[in-house]
Formats: C-alpha cells, structure tokens, sequence
C-alpha cells in the first residue's frame, strides 16, 4: 500500500481540515467526490487509508464500504468513517458494512493528526487511528 490517504469528504469544515492538518505532517491526500472516484483512485495505487464523511451527501459510505470490501485487491485498505455521535444505528451500519474503525465528529477532529501520522508512517491497517 502506498503512504497516502483518500478522503471521500464534500463537507467543507471537514476537508479544509484535513487538507490542512495533511499539508502540516506532509502527508499526501486525494478527495474524491464520488464512489467510482474512490475506486478507482484506490486500484491505481493502494491508499494506506481511506476517510469517509458517513453522512456525505454525494457519496453513499456504505456503498463504497460494500465495494471496497468485496474487492480481493482493495479489501485490504483499512476504512474509517466519522458521523454524528447521536446516530449509533449509523455506526453500526457502517461497521457491517466493513468500516474498520467509525468514529464520531468530534473524536475524529481531535485526533486527525494522530490518524494522519498513522496511516502515513504504517502500512499496518490494525495502528491506523491508534
């Protein structure tokens, strides 16, 4: 997998903070708008990590977990999605739907650097966000 990060994120308070927050650790990421978007960016070379706004407008996080999941190359590549904390029944769709690890707003804003750092220093999907 290769040391950069796909962002399925259309919010604009959330992608301004992750662009800023991957411009300051030096840590590459591609924002893609929509699920063909991610996929194909993610066959082209492998993201060590791929965020997911779970209440995106444009893109179906769900879908592109399903996708992602059922794919033998892509499998791999560790999901993280953030949601409104008030929305569990969200978070447990987009655990079975093969999100690795589902983390509210709020907990995902204060440790972006954290994950950031991770994905961009481990190829190991199971340190991702630790």
């Amino acid at each position: 997998m290769a040391n950069y990060v796909i962002a399925a994120v259309d919010d604009i308070f959330f992608a301004s903070k992750i662009r800023g927050t991957a411009e300051q650790l030096g840590v590459k990421v591609l924002f893609a708008r929509t699920v063909d978007a991610v996929m194909e960016a993610a066959g082209d070379d492998r993201p060590s990590l791929i965020i997911a706004d779970l209440h995106s407008q444009k893109i179906d996080a769900i879908d592109l977990a399903k996708r992602l999941k059922s794919d033998e190359q892509l499998s791999p590549i560790p999901l993280l999605g953030f949601f409104s904390h008030v929305q569990t029944e969200l978070k447990e769709l987009a655990e079975g739907a093969g999100f690795e690890r589902v983390m509210p707003r709020s907990a995902f804003s204060g440790r972006l650097a954290d994950v950031l750092r991770s994905a961009s220093a481990s190829r190991d999907p199971g340190i991702v966000g630790s």
